[in-house]
């Protein structure tokens, strides 16, 4: 039998606990398909004394857990700390210059010092894998990474915050508003108390930037991700979207062109008959549109101890298999950092695309005709309308519109023509339709 291969977990929150669990459960299993008995030697976390409700007295103890990567007796680093720089950077950095392997579920140290981490592991000829750091224990990565590869990839897009979707499919469910959902999301435990990076679109950016490099094999470029999130939807876009034929679901979708790289996370209208329509609660979606496979879609578990561990215990088990094969390291990104071609932000204005318009206005003579100049002056088409009052709100009206498929240029310019209006009680929300 050859010899365990030993890991060092930085990390005893509920997805660390989940990857002990994980591999004491299907011990005899993870040690079938990998070649060789996976072991848990050391482990690490900031409260030594805390009591998690797993045995860890089989395991040594390290307080610094920087200090991992360079234990004799480790040779796979799973770090499970997060966050973009801090620990959990420093532990990166000296586990791949001490020549171990390392995995981690870190999207933000990804987005951030992924092409850094990257180009240091193929310097020291060691595995970087990230499978859980995008959509849990949906193997993703591994899809365009394997499955896809013999495709060129034109667009990727989904859902890719289980939190987002949890509370959009209550506010669809219950007609409730966002800020009254979200509190009680919080009170379920399924959303952070500071819940900035979830309902403001970041942690969906973050994915979405990996996905993009390892879906084109361009270089990562989060600082290039045009983020927004759901906190400004209310009850009433949901229903009118639902009138309309549609769902809205918080989307990050990517493509690549000669014009460069476009990024964007927003709140879309979906078509009720399009798959993502039906992508409900904390389930994550991705859609792969390839040359010849035509579109690929991924589903499944985005979060949680049970999805995320898999896919931690998945890499861990391809790095196994490859040290057994004495095969050489794949890349990080499918092909070598220098080899990442480095695309500017591409424009939107010339994008084609429908959207839906929502304005609260006050409820006076001449409203409609001025949002109509506007919509008239930037050149955009108007293809229905509804107002409606809104109970509680005296003298405050909603606008809705959706617009004939036009560049989006001319709808932001609609926006910039009707600044500082004093018919409107807050500026307008712009979403476009996501098109089957």
């Amino acid at each position: 039998m050859a010899e365990p291969l030993k890991i060092a977990l930085a990390g005893l929150g509920t997805v660390g606990l989940g990857v002990i669990r994980l591999i004491e459960a299907n011990r005899a299993l993870i040690e079938r398909r990998a070649g060789r008995p996976i072991t848990i030697t050391v482990v690490s976390a900031r409260d030594r004394s805390r009591n998690r409700g797993v045995d860890l007295s089989p395991y040594a103890w390290e307080d610094d857990m920087v200090i991992l990567g360079e234990r004799g007796d480790v040779d796979v680093v799973v770090e499970m700390v997060g966050g973009s720089d801090g620990p959990a950077l420093a532990l990166a950095r000296t586990t791949i210059e001490a020549g171990k392997a390392l995995v981690t579920a870190n999207k933000a140290m990804i987005a951030h010092h992924g092409l850094e981490l990257a180009g240091k592991a193929e310097e020291h000829k060691v595995a970087l894998k990230f499978e859980a750091a995008v959509a849990g224990g949906i193997p993703v990565i591994k899809g365009l990474r394997e499955g896809a590869a013999a495709n060129a990839i034109e667009r990727v897009y989904g859902i890719l915050n289980g939190t987002c979707n949890y509370i959009l499919t209550v506010m669809e469910d219950s007609g409730r508003d966002f800020a009254d959902v979200l509190s009680e999301t919080q009170a379920l435990g399924y959303a952070e108390t500071d819940p900035t990076f979830d309902v403001e679109g970041i942690d969906a950016a973050h994915k979405l930037s990996i996905l993009a490099a390892i879906a084109f094999g361009t270089r990562l470029d989060f600082a290039g991700v045009a983020a927004s999130g759901i906190t400004r939807l209310r009850a009433a876009d949901i229903a009118q979207a639902d009138a309309l034929g549609y769902v809205i679901r918080l989307i990050g979708m990517a493509e690549a062109g000669d014009d460069g790289l476009f990024q964007r996370v927003q709140p879309h209208l979906v078509p009720m008959d399009h798959p993502l329509a039906h992508v409900d609660g904390a389930t994550n979606a991705v859609v792969a549109e390839g040359n010849f496979s035509g579109r690929l879609l991924f589903q499944g578990a985005g979060a949680g101890d049970g999805p995320t561990a898999s896919a931690v215990v998945a890499d861990i088990i391809d790095i196994a298999r490859s040290m057994m094969r004495g095969a050489e390291v794949d890349n990080a990104f499918s092909v070598p950092v220098g080899e990442l071609e480095a695309k500017p932000p591409a424009p939107t204005g010339h994008r084609l695309s429908r959207a839906y318009l929502r304005f609260m206005v006050k409820d006076r003579p001449g409203v409609l005709a001025e949002i109509a100049a506007a919509l008239r002056d930037a050149g955009v088409s108007i293809e229905s309308l509804i107002q409606k009052g809104r109970a509680g709100d005296a003298g405050e009206v909603m606008v809705a519109l959706v617009t004939h498929e036009g560049p989006e240029s001319a709808v932001s310019e609609a926006v910039r023509l009707l600044e500082g209006s004093e018919s409107l009680s807050e500026p307008p929300l712009v979403l476009h339709i996501l098109e089957n």
